[in-house]
C-alpha cells in the first residue's frame, strides 16, 4: 500500500475537487437507498387496502411522487458528479504527466546514459493509466460503498438479526478472497510489466533505426524478439487468469450460499407472519443492493494492486535525486569573451574505471582548440564536463576564473553553442529548429542565420521554405543540409563558446566543404573547441590537445606536434599514408 499513500499524497492539489465529487457521489448513493424503503411502505399500503380497506390513496400518491422526485434529483446529482469526474480525470492526467516530465528534466545526464527512452514513455503511460483508474475508482466507490454497506446492515438488523449477520459474514469472506486474488495477480503483473517495457522499448528502437534493420535484413529477428516476449507475457497472463477464475468461483459460490440462506430466512419469516410483505420486499431489495458494495470493493482491491504494480517505476523515477533546476531564471547576460580552465580534473562514471585522469589545461579567449586522440580516449567526456552534464570526481573547472561549482548549469550552457556529430534536429519546421536556442527570434533573424550557414539556398527551394518540416531527426534532408541547419542554429544563438563534436565526420567531401565554408562565419571571435578525427578540419586551429587513456599527453600547435614523435604525428601520418596510396592508385600523386 506504500504507493497508494504516495498517490494520495502527490494528488494533494486536486483534493478539494475530489472532496466535492465524493460528496455528490455519497449523496447519490444515499438517495439510491431510499427507494427500497419507500417501496416497503407502498407495498404495505397496497396490502392493507386489499385485506381490510385500511390503505390510503393520498399516502400512496405522495410515496410514488417522492420516489419520482428522488429519482430525478439522483439523476441530476449523478450527471454533475460524472461531469466533474471527467474534468478531474483530465486534470489528474495532466498533473501526473507534468510531475513526471518535470522530474525527468531535472535528472542528471548519467541517468539517460543508462535508460531506454521507449521504456520510460511506457512506464509513464502505464503509471498514469493505473493511478487514474485507482483514484477515479476510489472517488466513485470507496465512500458510497462504505456507507451503503453500513446502512444496509443496520436496516437489515432492524428487521432481522439473522439476515443481517448472514450479509455481514459475506463481506469478510468475499473481500478476503478478492484480496488474495488481486495480490497474486499483482505479483505476476510486475513481471509482465518488465517484459512489456522491454518489448515497447525495442519496438521504439527498431522504428528509430528502421534503415539499419532493413539494410541488414534483420526484420525476422526483430519480429521474433518481440513475438517471443509477447508469448512470455501471455503465459503470465494465462497464469493470472487461471488464478483469478479459481478465486472468482469461490467468491461467487460463497455469495450464492449466503443468498440462499437469506432467501430461506426471509421467505420463512414472511410465511409465518414475522415479516410483512413490504418488509420482505425491502429486505430482498437491500440484499440485492448489497451485491454492489461487494463488487465495488472487489473492483477497488483490483485497482489498488494495479496501481501498486503499475506505478512502481513511476515513483522510482520521482524518488531520484534532481541535480538541475531548469526553472531558475538566468540573471547574468552571456559573456562576451570566455576562457575555460581544467585544474587536476579526474572523472569516473558510476561503476566504471577512471575516464579522465588528472587533466589540467587552459583554453584562452577567442582561441580555436582541437581535441584529438583515439576513440574512447575521453574527448567526449571532456565536452560533457564543460557542459556541466557531469561534475568532476576530483578537481575543478573554471569559466573566466569562476569555479563551476558556483555557477548554475543554465548560465554555463547559455554561453555555449553546439554542433553535434549526429543530426540533432526535431521533426518540426526548419524555422523552429534554427530558433531552438532563441524561440523569440524574428523570421528575418532566422533567414540571416541560414544565409550565414550557406543553408538558405536549399531551404527556400523547399515546398514551404523555412516552414517546411524536416521529419524525425531531419530524415527529409541530406547529411550536409542537416549539419548546416545545426550551424545556423548555433549562429543564431551567438554564444561566446562553440563546440564542434566531429561535425563533419559523417559527410562526403563535397558536403564537408560546404559545411566548412559555413563554419568560417561561426568560428570568428569566440572560443572554439573541436573534436575531430579528420585532420583536414583542424589544420587551421591555434592549438591541439591530444588525449589518450583519459590523460593529456600532448599540447601544442599543429606544426609543433606534427614535427615531433607522438600520438598526433602518428595519427597524421596514418591519414597521409592512406591518402598517398589512394592517389598512387589513380596515378595522380
Amino acid at each position: 500500500m506504500s504507493n497508494i499513500v504516495k498517490i494520495i499524497g502527490i494528488s494533494k492539489p486536486l483534493h478539494k475537487l475530489v472532496a466535492l465529487i465524493a460528496l455528490l457521489i455519497v449523496t447519490g448513493a444515499l438517495i439510491e437507498l431510499i427507494p427500497p424503503i419507500l417501496s416497503k411502505f407502498i407495498v404495505d399500503n397496497i396490502v392493507a387496502q386489499l385485506s381490510d380497506k385500511g390503505g390510503s390513496l393520498s399516502e400512496l400518491i405522495l410515496l410514488i411522487l417522492a420516489g419520482f422526485l428522488l429519482s430525478i434529483f439522483g439523476q441530476i446529482t449523478t450527471s454533475i458528479s460524472e461531469r466533474l469526474g471527467d474534468h478531474f480525470a483530465g486534470r489528474l492526467s495532466k498533473f501526473l504527466t507534468e510531475k513526471f516530465y518535470d522530474k525527468v528534466l531535472t535528472l542528471p545526464q548519467s541517468y539517460f546514459d543508462g535508460e531506454l527512452s521507449g521504456r520510460m514513455i511506457n512506464q509513464l503511460n502505464r503509471a498514469i493509466s493505473s493511478i487514474s483508474n485507482f483514484i477515479n475508482g476510489a472517488t466513485n466507490f470507496i465512500l458510497p460503498t462504505f456507507l451503503q454497506s453500513i446502512f444496509t446492515i443496520v436496516v437489515l438488523a432492524y428487521f432481522s438479526i439473522p439476515i443481517a449477520l448472514f450479509v455481514l459474514i459475506l463481506f469478510p469472506i468475499y473481500l478476503s478472497l478478492s484480496y488474495y486474488s488481486t495480490k497474486r495477480w499483482g505479483e505476476e503483473e510486475v513481471k509482465k510489466n518488465q517484459i512489456e517495457d522491454l518489448s515497447r522499448s525495442r519496438i521504439n528502437e527498431v522504428i528509430s533505426n528502421i534503415k539499419l534493420v532493413k539494410s541488414f535484413n534483420n526484420e525476422v529477428n526483430e519480429f521474433g524478439f518481440v513475438s517471443k516476449n509477447l508469448s512470455k507475457s501471455n503465459e503470465i497472463y494465462a497464469k493470472q487468469s487461471s488464478t483469478f477464475h479459481k478465486f472468482d468461483f469461490a467468491r461467487n459460490l460463497s455469495l450464492l450460499i449466503i443468498l440462499a440462506l437469506v432467501n430461506i430466512t426471509v421467505f420463512y419469516s414472511t410465511f409465518n407472519g414475522s415479516l410483512s410483505i413490504g418488509a420482505m420486499v425491502l429486505i430482498l431489495q437491500l440484499v440485492n443492493q448489497a451485491r454492489r458494495p461487494l463488487f465495488a470493493m472487489s473492483f477497488i482491491l483490483t485497482n489498488i494492486q494495479k496501481a501498486e504494480s503499475g506505478s512502481k517505476e513511476y515513483f522510482e523515477i520521482l524518488a531520484l535525486k534532481s541535480t538541475e533546476d531548469y526553472k531558475l531564471e538566468i540573471q547574468e547576460k552571456p559573456l562576451t569573451d570566455t576562457s575555460i580552465k581544467f585544474e587536476n580534473v579526474t572523472f569516473s562514471y558510476e561503476k566504471s574505471d577512471q575516464v579522465i585522469d588528472n587533466i589540467s589545461f587552459t583554453l584562452k579567449k577567442r582561441e580555436t582548440v582541437a581535441l584529438v586522440g583515439p576513440s574512447g580516449a575521453g574527448k567526449s567526456t571532456l565536452v560533457n564536463l564543460i557542459l556541466k552534464f557531469y561534475t568532476p570526481t576530483i578537481g575543478d573547472i573554471f569559466l573566466n576564473d569562476q569555479n563551476y561549482t558556483n555557477l548554475d548549469h543554465k548560465f554555463i550552457r547559455n554561453n555555449i553553442a553546439l554542433v553535434f556529430q549526429e543530426n540533432e534536429l526535431f521533426s518540426t519546421s526548419i524555422r523552429e529548429n534554427v530558433a531552438y536556442g532563441n524561440p523569440n527570434s524574428t523570421q528575418e533573424a532566422v533567414i540571416l542565420a541560414l544565409k550565414k550557414a550557406n543553408a538558405y539556398d536549399f531551404v527556400e527551394k523547399l515546398p514551404n521554405g523555412i516552414n517546411s518540416e524536416v521529419g524525425e531527426r531531419g530524415v527529409r534532408l541530406s547529411g550536409g543540409q542537416k549539419q548546416r541547419i545545426q550551424i545556423a542554429r548555433a549562429i543564431l544563438k551567438d554564444s561566446p563558446i562553440l563546440i564542434l563534436d566531429e561535425a563533419t565526420s559523417s559527410l562526403d567531401a563535397k558536403s564537408e566543404k560546404e559545411v566548412q565554408d559555413a563554419l568560417e562565419t561561426l568560428l570568428k571571435n569566440r572560443l572554439v573547441i573541436i573534436i575531430a578525427h579528420r585532420f583536414s578540419t583542424i589544420q587551421n586551429v591555434d592549438r591541439i590537445l591530444v588525449i589518450s587513456d583519459g590523460k593529456l599527453v600532448e599540447n601544442g600547435t599543429p606544426e609543433e606536434l606534427a614535427n615531433k614523435p607522438g600520438i598526433y604525428s602518428d595519427l597524421l601520418n596514418y591519414q597521409i599514408e592512406g591518402n598517398k596510396k589512394l592517389l598512387e592508385k589513380f596515378e595522380i600523386y
